[in-house]
């Protein structure tokens, strides 16, 4: 039986340089985006954009790709240097004692990052949650800008692929998403295990 992840760990498919992240679209961003491998006018940069590093919860997030406006999965290789401004700036969606010195200091902090960070349970193939959590990274003001116009290496749509692990249950299919080594500040700040 393998061993369980530790409860709040950063698991991506990842390279020395790169980080892959998933979002769900409509055609009308999608097509464009991986096209030109860039977002278009259309992508909305005042608003705050959620990024998640695990298939599975963007496949449970957007329903295999079939829920309104989501039509499309896109994988988002990134910048690890991007990723890691992103972490050393966030702050998490909810208060927690062992990461924050009080309430008043999260809230604060919260209205002044331009990220955000939550921890939802991972999913299985079969898109039932898993005792771990996984994360999702909201990104606006300055992060979404850094983001669009500096991180993304690569746009990949991956809608096929969506669709063809939700019929065949297949995990050989699943992109390899392994621990993701953290720095100990960052760690500490978005609550993860260090890597």
């Amino acid at each position: 039986m393998p061993l369980q992840p530790p409860k709040h760990q950063i698991r991506a498919l990842h390279t020395a340089d790169t980080l892959t992240v998933y979002q769900a679209f409509p055609p009308a961003i999608a097509e464009p985006a991986a096209a030109e491998g860039r977002f278009p006018e259309a992508f909305q940069r005042d608003r705050m954009t959620w990024i998640k590093p695990s298939f599975l919860w963007m496949m449970h997030r957007s329903d295999w790709g079939r829920s309104p406006d989501q039509e499309r999965v896109l994988a988002l290789e990134i910048s690890r240097e991007g990723f890691d401004w992103a972490l050393e700036r966030a702050v998490l969606s909810g208060y927690t004692g062992r990461v924050h010195a009080s309430q008043a200091a999260w809230k604060r902090e919260l209205r002044q990052s331009p990220v955000r960070v939550q921890w939802d349970p991972e999913r299985g193939p079969d898109l039932r949650a898993l005792e771990w959590r996984t994360i999702q990274v909201g990104l606006r003001g300055e992060a979404v800008r850094r983001y669009a116009d500096e991180w993304i290496r690569g746009i990949t749509d991956v809608t096929a692929l969506a669709d063809r692990v939700r019929r065949e249950r297949d995990a050989a299919l699943l992109p390899v998403e392994t621990a993701y080594p953290l720095g100990t500040a960052a760690a500490a700040r978005v609550g993860a295990a260090a890597g």
